[in-house]
């Protein structure tokens, strides 16, 4: 287990994240069309506004006012306002408002990448990424066979492999891109 994961610049942020389950949720919840950082930062910023992230808070608040106050946490801040809402709502009716107890009750690493797949927003990507994270960086043993051979977050263990990470991945795109051209 990590006190913080080093996918955004902000201390506080990454120890959150590291932290609270639900906190992880939600930056990989808005990990879309953002910065990683940006994405990473978002959930201690709604914390600050809204003066919690406990999912059976969230789920019964309107959050997209705290979204779009300024800065805006998301460039879509209705619509990850709504997927952060749902996620709550989720984590609340099925693992009694316990995020880790996706990962934790998890019978086998098939049972967990099931779990993860439901949660709203979350397709094979994220679902590979944040099981690399869990077996990685949180010792989740149980996510490890759902983990992808290639480089992803869960590699990512200084701000500098962060760099690192997002630079190999730009050269990535631009590779995809050249060959489809």
């Amino acid at each position: 287990m990590v006190d913080r994961l080093y996918f955004t610049d902000e201390p506080e942020a990454c120890e959150l994240i590291a932290t609270d389950p639900f906190a992880l949720l939600v930056g990989f919840a808005i990990d879309q069309q953002v910065p990683v950082q940006k994405a990473f930062a978002g959930p201690l910023a709604l914390k600050r506004r809204l003066g919690t992230l406990e999912p059976r808070a969230l789920a019964s608040l309107d959050l997209e006012g705290a979204f779009r106050e300024k800065p805006a946490i998301h460039r879509f801040p209705g619509s990850m306002a709504r997927r952060v809402g749902e996620l709550a709502a989720v984590v609340v009716a099925d693992y009694g408002g316990d995020a880790a107890e996706i990962w934790n009750g998890a019978a086998d690493a098939e049972d967990l990448g099931r779990r993860l797949a439901a949660l709203p927003g979350f397709g094979p990507m994220k679902v590979t990424t944040l099981a690399s994270v869990l077996s990685k960086r949180l010792g989740v043993a149980k996510a490890a066979p759902l983990a992808p051979a290639h480089t992803t977050l869960g590699d990512v263990d200084s701000l500098q492999a962060l760099g690192d990470y997002q630079a190999m991945k730009r050269a990535r795109k631009a590779q995809l891109r050249a060959a489809s051209a």
